[in-house]
């Protein structure tokens, strides 16, 4: 695919300085551009590869102010960073909607529906009565169980499973190898010491733009539904599991671990290896750090908390700055016990 500048600029509100005629048909970054790419400047720090880059065009700031000239054209928008992601998008969304039709060999039940415009892959199945809307892309190796509804332009990608019953909105990604609505992990020990499964007969509900991760894992609740709402991400290898409800707009990073019945709240960061017990809930707009563990919930609203047990963020800096003087003061201490144990020489 190829723009002009100008086309470029029209699509993310932006304004040309330079050649608006010019054609691009890739993006870059900024210090490897080669000519015909299109690359952004958001970090001051990358400033002078605006000067030496390749690119035929660069998206930048209204108030940057050049210190030399510049062969690319520059688009001037409000914010590179959200633009640039804007394109990404729009080149992500063209390619994959590149793809059409049915290939062999796959599978639909009879008794299902799918939209206008959509895309079944290879080796993909399709179960029993579940509707699917239009532009919906199935890619190859995807399970689809039965009674499993999917909303118009969601994506369920190579490999992904959607378990019985799941409830998928708009937009909605399911990136490769992700598991939704498979069985949570629900077990009574019996008196001799075994265990006995205790039948998951809920779903998942997943609502509009939800994006959930490759090789991540939403178990279905044991009754009623494990919950996902509006415009939360869920990153790669993260596991959700039974009951659990995630607010919108909310962010968990790659290897997180969220126990049964817990309810994280709306516009939360959960960064990577983060894990919560059962049963706890945590306010909106609260961000735990990378590797913290949460043992109670969370009330306040918009705290940040560090740490096992996690607290907040500015007494665990202190703490840990304690933690590392630690031989030193256990060295300060031994000698301090010894000169209180000796003997008074006077």
């Amino acid at each position: 695919m190829e723009f002009t500048v100008a086309q470029i600029a029209q699509v993310v509100g932006g304004t040309v300085e330079g050649d608006a005629t010019a054609t691009v048909s890739s993006l870059a970054k900024i210090e490897e551009a080669a000519p015909g790419a299109l690359a952004f400047l958001a970090n001051a720090k990358y400033e002078h590869f605006l000067y030496t880059t390749q690119a035929t065009a660069v998206i930048v700031s209204p108030e940057l102010v050049l210190r030399h000239p510049v062969a690319a054209a520059l688009v001037r928008v409000p914010d590179p960073y959200s633009a640039f992601t804007k394109l990404l998008e729009f080149y992500a969304q063209a390619t994959r909607m590149g793809k059409r039709g049915v290939e062999q060999p796959s599978f639909m039940g009879e008794s299902s529906t799918i939209g206008t415009n959509h895309y079944r892959g290879a080796f993909s199945y399709v179960g029993e009565g579940c509707v699917l809307g239009e532009n919906v892309l199935v890619f190859p190796h995807a399970y689809i169980g039965d009674r499993v509804r999917i909303g118009a332009n969601s994506v369920v990608h190579a490999g992904a499973k959607v378990y019985a019953d799941t409830v998928i909105g708009q937009r909605c990604v399911i990136k490769a190898g992700a598991v939704v609505g498979t069985d949570g992990f629900g077990f009574a020990p019996q008196a001799d010491g075994s265990y006995k499964a205790i039948p998951q007969i809920g779903n998942v509900v997943l609502e509009d733009d939800v994006s959930i991760g490759a090789n991540a894992t939403v178990d279905c609740a044991t009754m009623g539904s494990t919950t996902i709402r509006q415009g939360t991400k869920i990153d790669n290898l993260v596991q959700l599991a039974h009951n659990v409800e995630i607010g919108k707009h909310t962010v968990i990073a790659a290897q997180t671990g969220i126990s049964g019945s817990s309810k994280i709240g709306d516009y939360c960061v959960l960064a990577g290896q983060v894990g919560l017990v059962g049963h706890i809930s945590l306010a909106n707009r609260t961000t735990i750090g990378a590797q913290s563990g949460l043992v109670k919930s969370v009330k306040e609203e918009g705290q940040i908390l560090q740490g096992y047990p996690a607290f907040g963020l500015r007494a665990n800096q202190r703490a840990a700055v304690v933690y590392r003087r630690l031989p030193e003061l256990e060295q300060r201490v031994a000698a301090l016990e010894k000169s209180q144990a000796a003997p008074d020489k006077a």
